[in-house]
């Protein structure tokens, strides 16, 4: 299985509520860049409750332009949450389950 397979799948708490669906993931850079680019580290999914389309990057503080954009995006995506890779009960086809008191962070990048 890779990343793009868990596009778009149902996130369910262990009681198993659907909470919505995979529509990014988060990495973060383990080192600085040298001549070849960092490795990357998932460190988990970003859950939307209405849809799978992914923020574009507009999930990014102070990214406002275009108007019109921005404000779609940021409606669309509004209750939208980050949950850790540790979280992560069980991922299948087309569902992934979290962990029983799994922690729902804010899904805008923050410096």
């Amino acid at each position: 299985m890779n990343l793009n397979d868990l596009l778009a799948s149902e996130v369910v708490d262990a009681t198993g509520q659907r909470l919505g669906e995979v529509s990014d993931f988060r990495f973060v850079l383990d080192a600085a860049g040298g001549q070849l680019l960092s490795p990357a580290r998932l460190v988990g999914i970003v859950v939307s409750p209405r849809t799978a389309a992914s923020f574009l990057g507009y999930e990014r503080q102070g990214l406002t332009q275009p108007w019109p954009l921005a404000q779609l995006f940021r409606w669309w995506h509004r209750g939208s949450f980050l949950v850790l890779w540790e979280d992560i009960a069980v991922m299948g086809p087309g569902e992934v389950g979290l962990r029983p008191g799994f922690t729902a962070y804010d899904a805008r990048l923050t410096r």
